[in-house]
């Protein structure tokens, strides 16, 4: 911006203040001194015409080729857009016709979202992102037809509609009325109004969709699923958070158990399920049957999940993440039948299940050694626990056991002289701790993150407060 305010005022200055000549210094002469030893000057009768010649400027040397930034290639310009922000890249675009098609370089856009009002029809809009390479839109608001987005970028790979709670299914059947073959990544996220309906759509046009987000969509059903389960054979990842509807029943249909209506989604490696009350264990043995590549699960919240349900996760020998957070019936007898077969989970959190105990972590310590991350936030656990842990996770990076009051210092002093790897760790809220405890703990090598909290300790030197 100050470039530009530099730039309108010297076009502002007049023209006949401007002189590429030297300024001229003018010389006074003072009044002649009377000298009376010299003889007076003489009187000429007619005045002689001498022309006065003005130095001329020296010639300006030229600049040497190659060292003004306007000399280099595009190719060279557009490597150095790349390394600015996408606002900076617009900013570069404005200078000149040069460093626009420079700036406009696929390469500088290359993985950019751009986000979007749809509010006005822009004619140059679209061709200006076809031109740039995007790919990817995130739409921030509705006030004209979806279609537009969907014709405009023909190559169109992901669409964020998230949090547009105008979003029809009038507006989506408009805007998905024929095959998009490019589109992997779609995310209604809180898009309240959308329905089975749209699903419909969008397992008939979008078939080669990867990633679908329906979290917060409350009308989708076991239909809903079932029509995902028809027509979307690529599918990786489904999110279904707060999709109250949906039973066993329907992830019966994703598993593919009914072959003659539909085989299912085979190809699923993430299954979010987070806050969905009316599933059972029988979801979990429908995931443990048909979904064979599933590598992460979220049931976090899905209260009617028990220790009967995690004997079939642990027959998944995929299974990397898992996620059983305020799963209020979840004990120390799950997490045995879930070691019995789950040696490859690397993540498990079951913060807030308040029937975790010390059982746990010994059942824990004995079948999941490759665990990197371990959330215990509130359980029921002591120091004797953490004790079981420290001394066979030696891959454990993360460990969250805040608010579980009854860890002592001495809790802290055993992970601090065998969990080497450990790079954060949460205290918040474990009011038995000392300065003391958080000395002990600091002396971990690679340790980075600690969160204190409700604890009021100063922080350790050298740790970040989370």
């Amino acid at each position: 911006m100050m470039m530009e305010e530099a730039n309108f005022m010297l076009t502002e200055i007049p023209g006949g203040f401007i002189s590429h000549r030297p300024h001229a210094i003018h010389r006074f002469t003072p009044y002649p001194l009377h000298r009376p030893h010299l003889p007076p000057a003489p009187i000429y009768t007619h005045i002689q015409q001498r022309t006065v010649s003005r130095p001329k400027t020296p010639p300006t040397p030229p600049e040497p080729e190659g060292t003004h930034i306007g000399h280099l290639y595009p190719e060279i310009l557009a490597i150095i857009f790349e390394k600015l922000s996408v606002k900076d890249r617009g900013r570069a675009a404005q200078v000149c016709t040069v460093w626009r098609d420079a700036a406009y370089s696929k390469s500088c856009w290359r993985g950019v979202e751009a986000s979007l009002h749809l509010r006005r029809p822009s004619p140059s809009l679209f061709p200006s992102l076809v031109k740039r390479g995007i790919k990817k839109v995130q739409v921030l608001s509705v006030r004209r037809s979806l279609k537009d987005v969907v014709v405009g970028i023909p190559n169109l790979e992901s669409l964020n509609l998230s949090g547009c709670y105008n979003i029809t299914d009038v507006g989506l059947g408009h805007a998905f009325s024929t095959d998009l073959a490019n589109l992997r990544v779609l995310d209604l996220s809180l898009c309240k109004q959308v329905t089975d309906s749209s699903l419909g759509r969008i397992a008939q046009h979008l078939r080669n969709v990867e990633v679908l987000e329906l979290g917060g969509c409350c009308n989708i059903t076991n239909t809903g699923l079932l029509l995902i389960a028809w027509g979307l054979k690529t599918l990786k990842k489904l999110n279904l958070r707060s999709c109250w509807h949906i039973s066993d029943q329907g992830i019966g249909h994703l598993a593919g158990l009914s072959k003659e209506t539909a085989v299912g989604t085979p190809a699923l490696e993430y299954l979010g399920l987070q806050d969905c009350q009316r599933l059972s264990d029988e979801a979990l043995r429908h995931i443990a049957q048909g979904l064979p590549s599933v590598k992460s699960i979220n049931l976090s919240f899905c209260v009617s999940v028990s220790d009967s349900g995690l004997k079939h996760l642990a027959k998944m020998t995929k299974l990397e993440e898992l996620n059983l957070r305020s799963c209020d019936n979840i004990s120390d007898i799950g997490m045995a039948y879930l070691t019995e077969g789950g040696c490859s989970i690397s993540s498990l959190d079951v913060s807030f299940c308040d029937k975790i105990g010390d059982q746990a972590l010994t059942h824990i310590s004995q079948g999941l050694f490759h665990l990197k991350s371990l959330s215990l936030s509130a359980c029921q656990i002591t120091d004797d626990g953490l004790a079981k842990i420290a001394k066979s996770l030696h891959d454990l990076e993360t460990l969250n056991i805040g608010q579980c009051s009854r860890v002592t210092d001495k809790g802290l002093e055993v992970l601090a002289e065998e969990l080497n790897n450990l790079r954060a760790i949460d205290l918040y809220g474990c009011t038995r701790l000392s300065p003391a405890g958080f000395n002990k703990i600091n002396k971990l090598p690679r340790l980075s993150k600690v969160n204190l909290g409700l604890s009021q300790v100063r922080k350790p030197t050298g740790i970040f407060l989370m």
